[in-house]
């Protein structure tokens, strides 16, 4: 068996909304009570998700976990409609009342804390230079912190970058 055959797999922390539901022409929720509302099977936005990312995300060669405001009604609604076995959830912090762009965003510590040294990707739409940089300097392993274009969620160019650093130990 060779030295990297015994290493554990890279997590996977994946979001949801913009990522998996892509947003098109759709804008997001304003407040928290539509928001909380869009967290169930009647989201509109389901009759958007690419039932063939299932198969996809299957293939890749980590141990997955939901990184979502979903949290784990994403196991009982995101994952049956994708093929998917349940997955673990994230612990993360409620989200702000108010959206502040300009600070790290509200998964990033937890996310880091999540992995504890482990390599990781964690693949969103709300990913920024800020969130880049402070996993640089607070995550001692490799991370891939990969924003998805919220209009069309996740294309096979990201499943390619993806899937490329999850399989090639020397990408990270």
């Amino acid at each position: 068996m060779s030295a990297s055959a015994a290493l554990p797999l890279p997590l996977l922390f994946l979001d949801v909304d913009g990522t998996l539901l892509p947003y098109g022409r759709t804008s997001p929720p304003a407040d928290l009570e539509e928001w909380a509302a869009w967290q169930h099977a009647g989201n509109p936005q389901l009759a958007e998700v690419d039932r063939a990312h299932g198969p996809r995300l299957l293939t890749l060669p980590c141990s997955p976990f939901w990184a979502t405001a979903w949290m784990a009604d994403a196991n009982e609604v995101i994952a049956p409609l994708l093929g998917l076995p349940r997955w673990p959830v994230a612990e993360l912090p409620e989200a702000p009342l108010e959206d502040h762009g300009d600070r790290l965003h509200r998964k990033t510590r937890a996310l880091v804390e999540a992995a504890a040294g482990r390599p990781f990707a964690w693949v969103d739409d709300e990913i920024t230079s800020l969130d880049r940089a402070w996993v640089a300097r607070h995550h001692p392993g490799p991370a891939l912190l990969h924003r998805v274009d919220p209009v069309t969620g996740l294309t096979t160019a990201d499943f390619a970058v993806l899937g490329s650093w999850l399989r090639d130990p020397a990408a990270r």
